[in-house]
């Protein structure tokens, strides 16, 4: 896959589209489903206000933020929602409908004008500080909570010691890190 940041965008609403796909459908574990789903949008949403926002036309920037902040007040409310009501139902569909909506102007509009407007050496900068603005996101809304995901942790923040500690251990390196 290429490292562009029209790219790592397009990619990431796909992985979206499939949530979607897997939540309406009934198939999977719906509350995993809407955990990651929220881990996902957030993060996304996130490094495109703050990396790829500034390199486009301020109204346009501005009207995907506006988006991006209806998506996030259904999402809080998908979260809260239990799964096989009709709340949860009717609160899916709006925001499937709403991302649906913002994914198609910004892959119409948004990142045309974004091709059109920059180098490709531009585009992958910016695919990187994209990537990496989201991955620390992730890190954020994705808690570890086995001893290989503290383990991965330690070994990133380059905690000495971490190969002899126990999972208790790399939690408290790792909190103590994080702080």
């Amino acid at each position: 896959m290429g490292t562009d940041v029209i790219t790592l965008i397009t990619s990431d609403h796909r992985a979206i589209e499939a949530l979607f796909e897997r939540l309406t459908s009934g198939r999977g574990d719906p509350e995993a489903d809407v955990t990651e789903l929220a881990a996902l949008l957030t993060a996304h949403a996130r490094a495109e206000e703050d990396r790829v926002y500034p390199e486009v036309r301020s109204a346009e920037a501005h009207h995907g933020v506006e988006e991006h902040k209806e998506a996030e007040v259904l999402l809080d409310a998908l979260k809260h929602a239990t799964p096989g009501t009709p709340d949860f139902s009717e609160t899916l569909v709006k925001l499937v409908e709403s991302v649906k909506h913002h994914v198609e102007e910004e892959e119409g509009e948004i990142l045309p004008a974004l091709r059109e407007a920059s180098s490709r050496q531009r585009l992958e900068q910016l695919g990187k500080a994209f990537k990496e603005r989201k991955e620390t996101e992730l890190l954020a809304l994705r808690p570890p909570t086995s001893k290989e995901q503290f383990y991965k942790r330690a070994r990133e923040a380059d905690i000495p010691g971490r190969s002899t500690m126990d999972k208790d251990e790399l939690a408290e390196a790792v909190r103590k890190q994080s702080s």
